[in-house]
Protein backbone atom coordinates (compact mmCIF):
# COMPACT_ATOMS: atom_id res chain seq x y z
CA UNK A 1 0.00 0.00 0.00
CA UNK A 2 3.00 2.30 0.50
CA UNK A 3 3.91 1.86 -3.16
CA UNK A 4 0.30 2.51 -4.22
CA UNK A 5 0.15 5.66 -2.08
CA UNK A 6 3.35 7.03 -3.57
CA UNK A 7 1.87 6.33 -6.98
CA UNK A 8 -0.78 8.88 -6.03
CA UNK A 9 1.86 11.23 -4.65
CA UNK A 10 4.02 11.31 -7.76
CA UNK A 11 1.04 11.25 -10.13
CA UNK A 12 -0.27 14.55 -8.77
CA UNK A 13 2.89 16.20 -7.45
CA UNK A 14 3.82 17.66 -10.82
CA UNK A 15 0.31 19.08 -11.22
CA UNK A 16 0.68 20.94 -7.91
CA UNK A 17 4.03 22.47 -8.87
CA UNK A 18 3.42 22.74 -12.62
CA UNK A 19 3.27 26.56 -12.94
CA UNK A 20 6.41 26.88 -10.80
CA UNK A 21 8.34 24.12 -12.60
CA UNK A 22 7.64 25.45 -16.09
CA UNK A 23 8.52 29.02 -15.18
CA UNK A 24 11.79 27.96 -13.55
CA UNK A 25 12.87 25.79 -16.48
CA UNK A 26 11.71 28.18 -19.23
CA UNK A 27 11.99 31.59 -17.59
CA UNK A 28 9.20 34.16 -17.81
CA UNK A 29 6.56 32.81 -20.19
CA UNK A 30 3.09 33.99 -21.11
CA UNK A 31 -0.06 32.05 -20.29
CA UNK A 32 -0.28 30.43 -23.72
CA UNK A 33 3.27 29.04 -23.56
CA UNK A 34 2.71 27.87 -19.99
CA UNK A 35 -0.41 25.99 -21.08
CA UNK A 36 1.31 24.36 -24.06
CA UNK A 37 4.39 23.09 -22.20
CA UNK A 38 2.24 22.01 -19.27
CA UNK A 39 0.11 20.02 -21.71
CA UNK A 40 3.22 18.27 -23.05
CA UNK A 41 4.31 17.28 -19.55
CA UNK A 42 0.85 16.06 -18.58
CA UNK A 43 0.07 14.16 -21.76
CA UNK A 44 3.44 12.36 -21.90
CA UNK A 45 3.04 11.21 -18.32
CA UNK A 46 -0.41 9.85 -19.16
CA UNK A 47 0.96 8.05 -22.20
CA UNK A 48 3.59 6.41 -20.02
CA UNK A 49 0.95 5.50 -17.44
CA UNK A 50 -1.22 3.98 -20.17
CA UNK A 51 1.49 1.85 -21.76
CA UNK A 52 2.84 0.91 -18.34
CA UNK A 53 -0.50 -0.42 -17.17
CA UNK A 54 -0.88 -2.54 -20.28
CA UNK A 55 2.74 -3.73 -20.57
CA UNK A 56 3.16 -4.55 -16.88
CA UNK A 57 -0.20 -6.33 -16.97
CA UNK A 58 1.25 -8.55 -19.68
CA UNK A 59 4.46 -8.95 -17.71
CA UNK A 60 2.53 -9.86 -14.56
CA UNK A 61 0.78 -12.66 -16.42
CA UNK A 62 4.14 -13.92 -17.70
CA UNK A 63 6.66 -13.69 -14.84
CA UNK A 64 4.36 -13.36 -11.82
CA UNK A 65 2.56 -10.58 -10.01
CA UNK A 66 5.20 -9.87 -7.36
CA UNK A 67 8.24 -9.73 -9.62
CA UNK A 68 6.51 -7.48 -12.15
CA UNK A 69 5.25 -5.30 -9.28
CA UNK A 70 8.77 -4.84 -7.87
CA UNK A 71 10.12 -3.84 -11.30
CA UNK A 72 7.33 -1.29 -11.81
CA UNK A 73 7.84 0.30 -8.39
CA UNK A 74 11.62 0.49 -8.83
CA UNK A 75 11.17 2.19 -12.21
CA UNK A 76 8.92 4.99 -11.04
CA UNK A 77 10.84 5.51 -7.79
CA UNK A 78 14.25 6.03 -9.38
CA UNK A 79 13.01 8.21 -12.23
CA UNK A 80 11.08 10.55 -9.95
CA UNK A 81 14.22 11.06 -7.89
CA UNK A 82 16.03 12.00 -11.11
CA UNK A 83 13.40 14.66 -11.85
CA UNK A 84 14.79 16.60 -8.89
CA UNK A 85 18.00 17.12 -10.85
CA UNK A 86 16.44 18.09 -14.20
CA UNK A 87 17.77 21.23 -15.85
CA UNK A 88 15.32 21.62 -18.75
CA UNK A 89 11.70 20.86 -19.50
CA UNK A 90 12.49 18.27 -22.18
CA UNK A 91 14.27 16.11 -19.60
CA UNK A 92 11.27 16.48 -17.29
CA UNK A 93 8.95 15.29 -20.07
CA UNK A 94 11.08 12.20 -20.77
CA UNK A 95 11.40 11.29 -17.09
CA UNK A 96 7.67 11.79 -16.54
CA UNK A 97 6.90 9.48 -19.45
CA UNK A 98 9.07 6.62 -18.19
CA UNK A 99 8.06 7.10 -14.56
CA UNK A 100 4.47 6.90 -15.80
CA UNK A 101 5.25 3.40 -17.10
CA UNK A 102 6.13 2.32 -13.57
CA UNK A 103 3.15 3.97 -11.90
CA UNK A 104 0.71 2.46 -14.40
CA UNK A 105 2.14 -0.99 -13.76
CA UNK A 106 2.17 -0.54 -9.98
CA UNK A 107 -1.52 0.37 -9.76
CA UNK A 108 -2.65 -2.53 -11.95
CA UNK A 109 -0.52 -5.20 -10.29
CA UNK A 110 -1.32 -4.10 -6.73
CA UNK A 111 -5.02 -4.39 -7.58
CA UNK A 112 -4.56 -7.85 -9.08
CA UNK A 113 -2.62 -9.07 -6.05
CA UNK A 114 -5.39 -8.04 -3.64
CA UNK A 115 -8.06 -9.46 -5.96
CA UNK A 116 -6.34 -12.86 -6.02
CA UNK A 117 -5.12 -13.26 -2.44
CA UNK A 118 -7.90 -11.64 -0.39
CA UNK A 119 -10.90 -13.67 0.89
CA UNK A 120 -13.92 -13.26 -1.40
CA UNK A 121 -16.29 -12.10 1.36
CA UNK A 122 -14.33 -8.93 2.16
CA UNK A 123 -12.52 -8.46 -1.15
CA UNK A 124 -14.57 -5.44 -2.27
CA UNK A 125 -13.82 -3.65 1.01
CA UNK A 126 -10.10 -4.51 0.82
CA UNK A 127 -9.86 -3.17 -2.73
CA UNK A 128 -11.73 -0.05 -1.65
CA UNK A 129 -9.16 0.49 1.08
CA UNK A 130 -6.35 -0.06 -1.43
CA UNK A 131 -7.91 2.58 -3.68
CA UNK A 132 -7.92 4.91 -0.64
CA UNK A 133 -4.14 4.87 -0.48
CA UNK A 134 -3.95 6.67 -3.82
CA UNK A 135 -5.70 9.79 -2.48
CA UNK A 136 -3.51 9.52 0.61
CA UNK A 137 -0.67 10.17 -1.82
CA UNK A 138 -2.60 13.10 -3.27
CA UNK A 139 -2.92 14.60 0.22
CA UNK A 140 0.82 14.10 0.69
CA UNK A 141 1.43 15.99 -2.57
CA UNK A 142 -0.65 18.89 -1.28
CA UNK A 143 1.21 18.87 2.02
CA UNK A 144 4.51 18.72 0.14
CA UNK A 145 3.49 21.82 -1.80
CA UNK A 146 2.93 23.67 1.47
CA UNK A 147 6.15 22.38 3.06
CA UNK A 148 8.59 22.74 0.16
CA UNK A 149 8.84 26.02 -1.69
CA UNK A 150 11.56 24.35 -3.79
CA UNK A 151 9.81 21.80 -6.01
CA UNK A 152 12.96 19.72 -6.45
CA UNK A 153 12.96 18.68 -2.79
CA UNK A 154 9.42 17.32 -3.13
CA UNK A 155 10.56 14.65 -5.64
CA UNK A 156 13.35 13.24 -3.48
CA UNK A 157 11.15 10.89 -1.33
CA UNK A 158 11.20 8.43 -4.24
CA UNK A 159 13.58 6.28 -2.23
CA UNK A 160 10.72 5.29 0.13
CA UNK A 161 8.64 3.28 -2.40
CA UNK A 162 11.90 1.90 -3.83
CA UNK A 163 12.72 0.28 -0.48
CA UNK A 164 9.10 -0.85 -0.01
CA UNK A 165 8.98 -2.43 -3.47
CA UNK A 166 12.17 -4.40 -2.90
CA UNK A 167 10.87 -5.50 0.51
CA UNK A 168 7.65 -6.73 -1.13
CA UNK A 169 9.68 -8.86 -3.54
CA UNK A 170 11.41 -10.55 -0.60
CA UNK A 171 8.50 -10.85 1.85
CA UNK A 172 5.25 -11.29 -0.10
CA UNK A 173 4.38 -14.68 -1.56
CA UNK A 174 3.29 -15.04 -5.16
CA UNK A 175 -0.43 -15.38 -5.93
CA UNK A 176 -1.51 -19.05 -5.58
CA UNK A 177 -3.94 -18.58 -8.47
CA UNK A 178 -1.11 -17.50 -10.77
CA UNK A 179 1.15 -20.35 -9.62
CA UNK A 180 -1.61 -22.88 -10.24
CA UNK A 181 -2.27 -21.37 -13.66
CA UNK A 182 1.39 -21.72 -14.63
CA UNK A 183 1.37 -25.36 -13.61
CA UNK A 184 -1.70 -26.01 -15.75
CA UNK A 185 -0.33 -24.06 -18.73
CA UNK A 186 2.22 -26.80 -19.48
CA UNK A 187 -0.35 -28.32 -21.83
CA UNK A 188 0.27 -27.21 -25.42
CA UNK A 189 -3.39 -27.58 -26.25
CA UNK A 190 -4.45 -24.48 -24.33
CA UNK A 191 -5.54 -21.55 -26.50
CA UNK A 192 -3.35 -18.46 -26.74
CA UNK A 193 -3.83 -16.00 -23.89
CA UNK A 194 -4.32 -13.20 -26.36
CA UNK A 195 -6.96 -15.14 -28.26
CA UNK A 196 -8.67 -15.73 -24.92
CA UNK A 197 -8.49 -12.05 -24.01
CA UNK A 198 -10.23 -10.91 -27.20
CA UNK A 199 -12.37 -14.02 -27.54
CA UNK A 200 -16.14 -14.01 -27.39
CA UNK A 201 -16.23 -14.90 -23.70
CA UNK A 202 -14.25 -11.80 -22.67
CA UNK A 203 -14.87 -9.30 -25.44
CA UNK A 204 -18.10 -7.86 -24.00
CA UNK A 205 -16.60 -7.38 -20.54
CA UNK A 206 -13.44 -5.88 -22.05
CA UNK A 207 -15.44 -3.24 -23.94
CA UNK A 208 -17.80 -2.68 -21.02
CA UNK A 209 -14.97 -2.22 -18.50
CA UNK A 210 -12.90 -0.01 -20.81
CA UNK A 211 -15.79 2.38 -21.53
CA UNK A 212 -16.84 2.80 -17.91
CA UNK A 213 -13.33 3.18 -16.48
CA UNK A 214 -12.20 5.31 -19.42
CA UNK A 215 -15.11 7.72 -19.01
CA UNK A 216 -14.25 8.24 -15.35
CA UNK A 217 -10.49 8.51 -15.77
CA UNK A 218 -10.63 11.12 -18.55
CA UNK A 219 -12.66 13.53 -16.43
CA UNK A 220 -10.80 12.69 -13.24
CA UNK A 221 -7.37 13.22 -14.73
CA UNK A 222 -8.30 16.55 -16.32
CA UNK A 223 -9.51 17.86 -12.97
CA UNK A 224 -6.62 16.55 -10.87
CA UNK A 225 -4.06 17.85 -13.41
CA UNK A 226 -5.51 21.29 -14.02
CA UNK A 227 -7.43 22.25 -10.90
CA UNK A 228 -4.36 23.69 -9.11
CA UNK A 229 -3.57 25.83 -12.16
CA UNK A 230 -7.25 26.85 -12.36
CA UNK A 231 -7.15 27.88 -8.68
CA UNK A 232 -4.11 30.06 -9.30
CA UNK A 233 -5.81 31.65 -12.33
CA UNK A 234 -8.55 32.94 -10.00
CA UNK A 235 -6.07 35.26 -8.28
CA UNK A 236 -5.20 38.61 -9.87
CA UNK A 237 -1.56 38.27 -8.75
CA UNK A 238 0.19 35.41 -10.69
CA UNK A 239 2.48 34.82 -7.71
CA UNK A 240 -0.41 34.14 -5.32
CA UNK A 241 -2.25 30.95 -4.54
CA UNK A 242 0.44 28.50 -3.40
CA UNK A 243 -1.32 27.60 -0.13
CA UNK A 244 -4.70 27.46 -1.86
CA UNK A 245 -3.33 25.10 -4.52
CA UNK A 246 -1.99 22.81 -1.84
CA UNK A 247 -5.20 22.91 0.19
CA UNK A 248 -7.30 21.99 -2.85
CA UNK A 249 -5.09 18.96 -3.51
CA UNK A 250 -5.36 17.92 0.15
CA UNK A 251 -9.15 18.13 -0.09
CA UNK A 252 -9.18 16.13 -3.33
CA UNK A 253 -7.24 13.43 -1.54
CA UNK A 254 -9.26 13.57 1.69
CA UNK A 255 -12.60 13.27 -0.07
CA UNK A 256 -11.17 10.44 -2.15
CA UNK A 257 -10.22 8.55 1.01
CA UNK A 258 -13.71 8.76 2.46
CA UNK A 259 -15.21 7.77 -0.90
CA UNK A 260 -12.86 4.84 -1.32
CA UNK A 261 -13.59 3.52 2.18
CA UNK A 262 -17.34 3.80 1.68
CA UNK A 263 -17.29 2.22 -1.81
CA UNK A 264 -17.06 -1.37 -0.58
CA UNK A 265 -20.00 -0.91 1.79
CA UNK A 266 -22.04 0.81 -0.94
CA UNK A 267 -21.32 -2.07 -3.34
CA UNK A 268 -22.46 -4.63 -0.77
CA UNK A 269 -25.64 -2.61 -0.13
CA UNK A 270 -26.51 -1.18 -3.57
CA UNK A 271 -24.58 -3.30 -6.06
CA UNK A 272 -22.00 -2.18 -8.61
CA UNK A 273 -24.42 -0.54 -11.04
CA UNK A 274 -26.17 1.81 -8.62
CA UNK A 275 -22.89 2.69 -6.92
CA UNK A 276 -21.31 3.68 -10.23
CA UNK A 277 -24.42 5.64 -11.30
CA UNK A 278 -24.20 7.61 -8.07
CA UNK A 279 -20.51 8.33 -8.65
CA UNK A 280 -20.89 9.49 -12.27
CA UNK A 281 -23.89 11.71 -11.52
CA UNK A 282 -22.22 13.25 -8.48
CA UNK A 283 -19.00 14.00 -10.37
CA UNK A 284 -20.77 15.79 -13.20
CA UNK A 285 -23.00 17.89 -10.93
CA UNK A 286 -20.09 19.01 -8.75
CA UNK A 287 -17.90 19.85 -11.76
CA UNK A 288 -20.64 22.07 -13.14
CA UNK A 289 -21.02 23.87 -9.80
CA UNK A 290 -17.30 24.36 -9.25
CA UNK A 291 -16.20 25.50 -12.69
CA UNK A 292 -19.27 27.51 -13.72
CA UNK A 293 -20.10 29.39 -10.50
CA UNK A 294 -16.62 30.42 -9.27
CA UNK A 295 -15.00 33.31 -11.14
CA UNK A 296 -12.80 34.47 -8.25
CA UNK A 297 -11.35 32.42 -5.43
CA UNK A 298 -13.48 31.98 -2.31
CA UNK A 299 -13.61 29.47 0.53
CA UNK A 300 -16.76 27.89 -0.91
CA UNK A 301 -14.47 26.13 -3.37
CA UNK A 302 -13.11 24.01 -0.52
CA UNK A 303 -16.31 22.11 0.45
CA UNK A 304 -17.29 21.80 -3.22
CA UNK A 305 -13.91 20.23 -3.97
CA UNK A 306 -14.22 17.81 -1.05
CA UNK A 307 -17.65 16.64 -2.24
CA UNK A 308 -16.39 16.16 -5.80
CA UNK A 309 -13.50 14.09 -4.44
CA UNK A 310 -15.94 11.96 -2.43
CA UNK A 311 -17.63 10.84 -5.65
CA UNK A 312 -14.23 10.29 -7.28
CA UNK A 313 -13.22 8.04 -4.39
CA UNK A 314 -16.42 6.01 -4.63
CA UNK A 315 -15.84 5.45 -8.34
CA UNK A 316 -12.24 4.35 -7.93
CA UNK A 317 -12.99 1.95 -5.10
CA UNK A 318 -15.94 0.46 -7.00
CA UNK A 319 -14.03 0.06 -10.25
CA UNK A 320 -10.97 -1.43 -8.55
CA UNK A 321 -13.22 -4.15 -7.15
CA UNK A 322 -15.42 -4.57 -10.21
CA UNK A 323 -12.96 -4.91 -13.10
CA UNK A 324 -10.72 -7.79 -11.90
CA UNK A 325 -13.79 -9.92 -11.18
CA UNK A 326 -14.86 -9.76 -14.83
CA UNK A 327 -11.95 -11.88 -16.09
CA UNK A 328 -10.43 -15.32 -15.47
CA UNK A 329 -7.01 -15.65 -13.83
CA UNK A 330 -5.22 -16.42 -17.09
CA UNK A 331 -5.85 -12.94 -18.54
CA UNK A 332 -6.82 -11.01 -15.40
CA UNK A 333 -3.75 -8.77 -15.14
CA UNK A 334 -3.64 -8.13 -18.89
CA UNK A 335 -7.38 -7.46 -19.19
CA UNK A 336 -7.55 -5.28 -16.09
CA UNK A 337 -4.52 -3.32 -17.28
CA UNK A 338 -6.22 -2.86 -20.65
CA UNK A 339 -9.44 -1.56 -19.08
CA UNK A 340 -7.57 0.64 -16.60
CA UNK A 341 -5.46 2.30 -19.24
CA UNK A 342 -7.20 2.45 -22.60
CA UNK A 343 -9.09 5.50 -21.36
CA UNK A 344 -5.82 7.10 -20.32
CA UNK A 345 -4.55 6.70 -23.87
CA UNK A 346 -7.43 8.83 -25.12
CA UNK A 347 -6.91 11.24 -22.23
CA UNK A 348 -3.23 11.69 -23.05
CA UNK A 349 -3.98 12.78 -26.60
CA UNK A 350 -6.82 15.08 -25.54
CA UNK A 351 -4.82 16.65 -22.69
CA UNK A 352 -2.15 17.41 -25.27
CA UNK A 353 -4.57 20.00 -26.70
CA UNK A 354 -5.70 21.49 -23.39
CA UNK A 355 -3.49 24.53 -23.96
CA UNK A 356 -5.41 25.32 -27.13
CA UNK A 357 -8.71 24.67 -25.36
CA UNK A 358 -7.83 27.11 -22.58
CA UNK A 359 -7.31 29.87 -25.16
CA UNK A 360 -10.31 28.94 -27.29
CA UNK A 361 -12.76 28.56 -24.41
CA UNK A 362 -11.57 31.52 -22.37
CA UNK A 363 -10.00 29.92 -19.32
CA UNK A 364 -9.01 26.77 -17.46
CA UNK A 365 -12.44 26.35 -15.87
CA UNK A 366 -14.26 26.08 -19.19
CA UNK A 367 -11.60 23.75 -20.61
CA UNK A 368 -11.82 21.38 -17.63
CA UNK A 369 -15.62 21.49 -17.73
CA UNK A 370 -15.50 20.13 -21.29
CA UNK A 371 -13.76 17.03 -19.98
CA UNK A 372 -16.53 16.46 -17.42
CA UNK A 373 -18.86 15.53 -20.29
CA UNK A 374 -17.23 12.10 -20.10
CA UNK A 375 -19.06 11.57 -16.80
CA UNK A 376 -22.33 11.74 -18.72
CA UNK A 377 -20.99 9.14 -21.16
CA UNK A 378 -20.05 6.87 -18.27
CA UNK A 379 -23.46 7.42 -16.67
CA UNK A 380 -25.25 6.36 -19.86
CA UNK A 381 -23.06 3.27 -20.41
CA UNK A 382 -23.53 2.20 -16.79
CA UNK A 383 -27.30 2.82 -16.94
CA UNK A 384 -27.69 0.47 -19.91
CA UNK A 385 -25.39 -2.16 -18.44
CA UNK A 386 -26.85 -5.17 -16.68
CA UNK A 387 -26.29 -5.63 -12.96
CA UNK A 388 -26.73 -9.36 -13.51
CA UNK A 389 -23.76 -9.47 -15.93
CA UNK A 390 -21.37 -8.05 -13.36
CA UNK A 391 -22.67 -10.29 -10.59
CA UNK A 392 -22.71 -13.47 -12.65
CA UNK A 393 -19.13 -12.98 -13.80
CA UNK A 394 -18.10 -12.06 -10.29
CA UNK A 395 -19.79 -15.11 -8.84
CA UNK A 396 -18.06 -17.40 -11.31
CA UNK A 397 -14.75 -15.95 -10.23
CA UNK A 398 -15.61 -16.29 -6.58
CA UNK A 399 -16.65 -19.93 -6.99
CA UNK A 400 -13.37 -20.64 -8.70
CA UNK A 401 -11.46 -19.14 -5.79
CA UNK A 402 -13.29 -21.14 -3.16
Amino acid sequence: MICYAFGGYFSTLMAVYLPVVVKELMGDVNTDDLSVVSSYIGSMFLLGWTFGGILFGLLGDQIGRIRAFAIAVSLYSVLNILISFSENWITVILLRFFSGLGIGGTLVLATILIAEVWPAKSRAIALGILAVTFPVGIIAAGIGNNLFSNWRLAFLPGFIPLVAGLAALLLIKESKEWIQLKRESVSLEQPSKYMTLFGSSNKKNLIHGSLIFGAMIIGLWAIFSWMPTWVQSLFPDPGSGQNERGTVMILLGSGGILGGISSGFLINYMGYRKTLLLAFAGCFIMCFLIFKTNQVFSVVIYPETALLALFFGISQGALSSYLPELFPTKVRATATGFCFNIGRLATAFVVFFVGALVTALGGYGNAVLVFSITFIIGLVVTFYSSEAVAHSDSNLSLKKNK
